[in-house]
């Protein structure tokens, strides 16, 4: 077996970018001229077309030297709350252009990133391929295209569009490069290894969504039932059985009656859930035995489908497919605790109902105490990101009310500036360390109202006398206040040598600042002022035509039409409204899909933190950037449909019409 290591593919793929970005350039263009529905976007390519090949070459090759090194090329930097990285609205709406890409690409190559993803898992040693440990994933090539698309300043609804036109043309030359790292592997003797290793990247049922979820919350009409599909089975079951060509005889019927057989053919199905890890599989079929005993007892078993029994199965399901790896030990811990339980079911002598009731509370409660216990690990992450929301919320009332105060004050620019900045910062971190109602919160705001007081031009010879004794108690206090924000030192004793300059001329008699007389507009002035109203206003077409979302399926939700924004909202808030912490989610974020559980929501629902069963997989997100993945189909919560549910929808699509 010949050794190959990973620096050996990252070198490889670092000699491929200069072809790869001529290749793209070409391939980009062709997709436009090719498609009438691209027509608007070839101007836009054209502003974008000469400076493509360098921006891709830089971006690209940056992330793969990154990669080569160890590090994550997606790792991005962002606002944050805490000392979190914070993803906002604009980072969600890139996420949704990448994910076009990421998609594309998945779909194309999907033998072959599964080869490439369980080759680098094998180097990590690791029981399943993560696709962050694959640093030739589709993500950091989409990550780079959408950098050198920005690069040239098209605005946001152009740039999400090339995006979603150069998905495919990407794909398929990314294909082409990811066959020749399997032509590698297979040169190197690997085949057999990662054919065997792992289980690949995570089952297609998440990113399936993105072309699923164009209507956000609709219910899918085409789910059946357990009566449903009983009542199928009993109408195929009672029509002439057809003639087997071979043997001359009646066909066995698929599924032979609506007792034990159907809930064998229902088990299978169960068991075949690709979303279950095979340790979740051996622990569901050891429980077959009670369900089957069940059923004998309970008949309605095989028609209800809010039986205790299903609802159980369906909890231990939903739970298990919260983890990722077999070996991981919170799950080996949940596995020995069902262990118990299966043996109370299947050694009862008499089965019942209730058995199945109390085994589902004790399982809740595990599950909760489990959930308990990841929030302890990460209560001091919550907490700095409720102080961080606090502190965001007392920013915006202050900074408001220091507008107010400030709004027809003889200011300087720099004052202004000083006021509705920096010294919001001072009051708010007094209001942090002393509380929102103390006295050092109240001196602080009260120096706002003590500036612009010392800045009116005193009546008198006393009131100029006083003005000169407040003032060294005023500078004082500014400076105190400086020091608790450690303001730069530049913009510090730029801010006093401009309050300095202002009391100098109210101690001489002369308004704080001159006031200068502003200009009568000219003609010119006012045709550039109408010209710029007019390219400030959006698109005529944005206006007029209705968007087509099963054309544009990542299209904003502000750029629905009427009647479909209406709608998308009420989705949205009703979504929101189920969000509860302690539930999980698949999210695509930073190129990747994850797996995590809501651990906080912020009091004012702004802020939501997810949390992975990796102590480092923590993501903030604002509101804002979960509704654009919510528009988009990019989050979607695991226990949406239920392992029992597909099982009877698999059955119903095989059995014929009635």
């Amino acid at each position: 077996m010949t050794q190959l290591r990973a620096q050996d593919l990252v070198n490889e793929a670092l000699t491929e970018v200069s072809g790869l970005s001529r290749d793209l350039l070409n391939l980009i263009q062709d997709e436009l001229d090719a498609n009438a529905q691209h027509f608007g976007l070839r101007e836009a390519w054209r502003r974008v077309r000469p400076r493509f090949a360098a921006e891709f070459e830089t971006r690209l090759l940056a992330a793969l030297q990154e990669a080569l090194h160890g590090g994550d090329p997606l790792q991005r930097a962002s606002p944050t709350l805490g000392g979190l990285s914070l993803v906002d609205e604009s980072q969600a709406l890139e996420d949704v252009a990448v994910a076009h890409v990421v998609h594309a690409a998945e779909d194309i190559a999907k033998p072959e990133l599964y080869q490439i993803g369980n080759f680098f898992a094998a180097l990590k040693g690791g029981g399943k391929a993560r696709e962050r440990d694959n640093p030739l994933r589709p993500a950091i090539y989409a990550q780079a295209l959408h950098q050198a698309i920005a690069a040239s300043g098209v605005n946001a609804q152009v740039h999400h569009d090339l995006m979603r036109a150069a998905a495919t043309p990407v794909a398929r030359r990314l294909a082409k490069f990811y066959g020749g790292v399997c032509e590698r592997l297979r040169a190197a003797q690997l085949t057999d290894l990662v054919a065997g290793f792992g289980s690949g990247a995570r089952d297609s049922y998440a990113h399936q969504r993105l072309a699923a979820a164009r209507g956000v919350g609709a219910v899918n009409s085409s789910r059946g039932t357990l009566d449903g599909l009983a009542r199928r089975v009993d109408a195929v079951n009672s029509r002439p059985a057809p003639f087997d060509a071979h043997i001359g005889a009646p066909a066995a019927p698929l599924v032979r009656g609506t007792g034990p057989d159907m809930l064998s053919r229902l088990y299978d199905q169960i068991l075949a859930d690709p979303r279950l890890l095979p340790p979740l599989k051996g622990l569901l079929a050891r429980l077959q035995v009670a369900v089957v005993r069940m059923a004998r007892a309970d008949p309605s078993l095989l028609r209800r489908h809010d039986h205790p029994t299903w609802d159980l199965l369906n909890r231990v399901a939903a739970h298990g497919m919260t983890f990722d790896r077999s070996d991981d030990p919170a799950l080996q811990g949940f596995l020995r605790f069902m262990e118990a339980e299966a043996k109370l079911l299947t050694d009862a002598p008499v089965p019942s109902v209730g058995l199945f009731e109390l085994a589902l509370k004790r399982v809740n409660a595990e599950i909760e105490s489990q959930t308990h216990q990841a929030e302890q690990r990460h209560a001091e992450a919550i907490q700095a990101l409720a102080r961080g929301e606090e502190r965001a919320e007392w920013t915006a009332v202050v900074r408001e009310q220091i507008l107010q105060q400030t709004s027809r004050a003889p200011l300087s620019a720099r004052t202004r500036h000083f006021l509705e900045t920096a010294w919001v910062d001072v009051i708010v971190q007094a209001m942090a360390e002393h509380g929102h109602d103390s006295a050092a919160a109240q001196m602080a705001m009260d120096a706002v109202d003590a500036l612009l007081e010392s800045l009116k031009l005193p009546r008198d010879g006393i009131a100029r006398a006083a003005l000169q004794q407040r003032l060294p108690r005023l500078i004082h206090q500014l400076e105190a206040g400086c020091d608790s924000i450690q303001l730069a030192a530049p913009r510090r004793d730029a801010f006093f040598q401009d309050l300095m300059d202002m009391h100098g001329r109210v101690l001489r008699g002369l308004p704080a600042v001159e006031v200068v007389a502003k200009p009568a507009p000219t003609p010119e002035d006012i045709v550039q002022q109408l010209m710029e109203e007019r390219d400030s206003r959006p698109p005529t077409h944005w206006l007029t035509t209705l968007v087509d979302r099963g054309e544009l399926p990542t299209v904003p939700v502000a750029l629905y039409s009427g009647g479909d924004r209406e709608a998308a909202r009420s989705a949205i808030e009703a979504w929101f409204a189920g969000v509860h912490v302690g539930r999980w989610f698949h999210l695509f974020t930073q190129g990747e899909w994850h797996t995590v559980q809501l651990a906080w929501i912020s009091p004012s629902s702004q802020s939501y933190f997810f949390v992975g069963r990796d102590l480092d997989e923590r993501l903030p997100l604002t509101r804002k950037a979960l509704e654009a993945l919510l528009a988009n189909g990019l989050i979607t919560a695991l226990e949406e449909e239920s392992v029992v549910q597909r099982a009877v929808d698999t059955l119903m699509s095989d059995l014929p019409e009635a």
